[in-house]
């Protein structure tokens, strides 16, 4: 397990060039801590999306992500960036992205498959600061 701080997630931000934002999504609820230091430091707008595929000990509780409450937001021409803390099977936020369908969204997870990934070397388990 690779232990990460706040300082080294902060100072991987600072080297990454992110396009202009209006509007970051985090995915409830392990994307909510990484979206939120990514909303401060793109200096946007937050939402979260509650969704859930895996309980506390990563095993999924369902077949496929559930959405658990429905985006009802008016996002029409927002630059939208969407963050998870993981994304390895793309499950989660595919499903994420069928809620923000016909929207201008880009996708950030810290570890795994999007757009922008933070810690794209890290392939084992991550112990992220927010988690006990």
């Amino acid at each position: 397990m690779t232990p990460l701080s706040f300082k080294q997630i902060t100072a991987r931000l600072h080297t990454i060039k992110f396009p202009e934002i209006d509007v970051v999504i985090g995915i409830g609820s392990g994307g909510v801590p990484a979206a939120t230091m990514l909303a401060y430091h793109l200096k946007s707008e937050l939402f979260v999306m509650t969704l859930n595929y895996r309980d506390e000990q990563n095993n999924p509780r369902y077949e496929e992500p559930k959405v658990l409450e429905k985006a009802n937001w008016n996002l029409a021409g927002q630059r939208i960036l969407l963050v998870d803390d993981v994304s390895v099977s793309g499950k989660t936020m595919n499903a994420a992205l069928k809620q923000l369908k016909g929207l201008n969204v880009q996708t950030c997870a810290m570890k795994g498959k999007a757009d922008f990934v933070l810690f794209p070397e890290i392939k084992d388990c991550v112990k992220w600061p927010w988690k006990p």
